[in-house]
């Protein structure tokens, strides 16, 4: 088995899961939204193939969790809102809002 790194925006851990999981009180929001942004990562774009059963099985979430966690994320817009793909195979873009607000953190 190989183990592969990666580097997730420090704005996930220090503002999003607390206000998410804390504030909203939707963790099952966060666990999505974090296998998103890491498949993301993994695959290079914002577009990732996922469908509702797989996002179950890699988060070990219920499909009406995931369901229920991808409507909360769409409403704080952190996944886009336009269906991709098809109802077998839906495309799920992965928003971060919060490299729009802050340039400074881009990398020149």
């Amino acid at each position: 088995m190989t183990t592969r790194q990666s580097s997730l925006d420090a704005y996930v851990f220090e503002v999003l899961m607390p206000d998410l999981v804390g504030h909203d009180r939707r963790p099952a929001a966060f666990v999505v939204y974090l296998h998103l942004l890491y498949s993301a990562q993994a695959l290079g774009r914002d577009q990732v193939p996922a469908s509702l059963q797989a996002i179950a099985v890699k988060t070990g979430l219920s499909k009406s969790a995931v369901q229920a966690a991808l409507r909360h994320l769409k409403r704080r817009g952190l996944v886009g809102d336009e269906e991709v793909g098809t109802q077998v195979n839906p495309v799920r873009h992965v928003l971060r809002p919060w490299r729009r607000r802050w340039p400074l953190d881009a990398a020149p």
